[in-house]
């Protein structure tokens, strides 16, 4: 049987918007269902795009869309974006069946079913893009829906945290269209699969638009202030699509628009992204070591981790781009595994102080089980989902040679270990010592947090072992084979 799988591409971003205008206008009851099914097909179309892989682009799809104005319907998938569209169909997938069982107040999941599905097609829609102006809006999709999630199932300060994320992201929004203008203007095209015929100082200050606006969206440091109120103010399955995927579009783009479209700017300001990597990395985790609550301590711990993902980046090399991705991939696996695990906390406890949780493990083992092997899984430990992509970062580094990157590889390891004691300190604060009064009555998981949680713990060790199933499909695209001739 011939399947068209350029109509597959088109679906994969299709499904989910049809399902979200539907789940919004259908009762509350049938809309979270009808969201959970809307996004299984996703799944399934996403899985589909596997089939038939080879070397440098697997299917593509380009026709036109606004012929007046040369803009094209330019869609394409790769070894490097298949693995995160998997990742997002999956914890949209499971957020949503989350939801069916679990909707925070004020309730109304249809709703917050339809806006996890246009956040979905809008990161798949970036993920495929392979057209700087469909890549924009795509990547600007997400933006309202995900505040609207933030401020309307949010904690307390939602509203604040929600209009904080919202000016950030548009900030970066603003020079991300700057850069895709000026692009489209000089060149004649926003062809992302071809680099721009520009000179190279040109191409440095583009690259400099792109990068900021990557670097707030990831978030990076120094611009990743908005991250901790948004992942503590948002209901648990906004904060896992928050960092599961969102925060990789930020890390994608780095690679797709600005390693592929401005190469040359790229190599000049490679230094300087990774000082600022490793920057991120032990300022991350020092923040961490003095966190008191459990969210904000998961949500610093993304920005040293989106650390060690530029580190590899910046490195330019074959193995530091698939550090890079593998530690998107892993870092998506675990950070939503943990959020999962810290609204389930946080919804026993009523509190996300580290002061008045302890003894999980008294009250709830396998909880305090699967904690222990999210936090395992985050600091790199080897033989999970989290050692290959910081330990390739480090290699990558060190490989490179000279004064600064073998530094920047020192400094980085010294990194990993200050993750390890965050981490460290945090298991022993919520699972160990007496119990909290807070947890006095708590419950061991429910089925429907199993169902949840048990994809992600499998994943864990699955590329914990078998980390080529990321690594071999990126090594045939062609940023990658590229930066490996080079």
């Amino acid at each position: 049987m011939n399947i068209n799988t350029d109509v597959i591409l088109l679906w994969t971003i299709a499904v989910p918007l049809i399902g979200a205008v539907l789940s919004f206008v259908v009762s509350d009851a049938t809309g979270r269902r009808l969201a959970a099914v809307t996004a299984f097909l996703t799944l399934v179309f996403a899985a589909m795009l596997g089939m038939g892989q080879k070397q440098g682009m697997w299917h593509e799809l380009d026709w036109e869309w606004v012929p007046a104005l040369g803009l094209r319907l330019h869609l394409g998938v790769d070894g490097i974006s298949y693995p995160l569209v998997l990742l997002t169909a999956l914890l949209t997938l499971l957020c949503c069946g989350y939801s069916i069982w679990h909707t925070p107040t004020p309730g109304l999941g249809n709703h917050l079913g339809a806006l996890l599905l246009v956040i979905e097609a809008g990161i798949i829609g970036t993920f495929l893009a392979q057209d700087l102006v469909l890549f924009f809006i795509a990547f600007e999709v997400v933006l309202l829906p995900m505040a609207a999630v933030i401020a309307v199932w949010g904690g307390e300060g939602r509203r604040r945290a929600a209009l904080k994320f919202a000016l950030y992201t548009l900030a970066g929004s603003v020079l991300l269209l700057v850069g895709v203008v000026s692009v489209v203007i000089k060149t004649g095209s926003g062809d992302m699969t071809q680099p721009a015929s520009l000179p190279p100082n040109t191409q440095l200050w583009i690259f400099i638009l792109f990068a900021i606006a990557f670097a707030i969206k990831s978030p990076l440091w120094p611009l990743h202030t908005w991250l901790p109120d948004a992942h503590t103010e948002a209901p648990t399955v906004g904060s896992v699509i928050l960092a599961g995927v969102l925060l990789k579009m930020g890390t994608y783009g780095l690679i797709r628009v600005g390693l592929g479209v401005t190469p040359d700017g790229f190599a000049e300001a490679a230094p300087v992204l990774g000082v600022l990597a490793v920057a991120a990395i032990i300022v991350g985790s020092l923040v961490c070591l003095a966190q008191n609550e459990l969210k904000r301590l998961i949500a610093y711990s993304s920005v040293g981790h989106m650390g060690f993902v530029l580190l590899g980046i910046a490195t330019g090399s074959a193995i530091g781009l698939q550090a890079a991705l593998i530690g998107n991939i892993a870092h998506g696996v675990l950070t939503g595994l943990l959020f999962f695990l810290a609204g389930a906390i946080k919804d026993r406890s009523h509190t996300g102080q580290l002061a008045e949780l302890g003894g999980l493990r008294e009250r709830a083992p396998w909880m305090a089980g699967i904690l222990g092997l999210a936090a395992l899984g985050s600091l790199g430990l080897p033989g999970l989902a989290g050692f290959w992509g910081e330990a390739f970062a480090v290699f990558a580094s060190y490989q490179r040679g000279g004064p600064l990157w073998t530094t920047l590889a020192v400094v980085a390891a010294v990194g990993g270990a200050l993750t390890a004691a965050y981490l460290l300190r945090m298991l022993r604060k919520v699972s160990h010592g007496p119990l909290a009064p807070s947890l006095a009555t708590a419950s061991e998981a429910h089925w429907p947090e199993v169902v949840a949680w048990a994809p992600l713990v499998f994943l864990a060790f699955l590329l914990g072992v078998v980390p080529v199933l990321v690594v071999d499909l990126a090594a045939g695209a062609s940023l990658i084979s590229g930066a490996a001739g080079r």
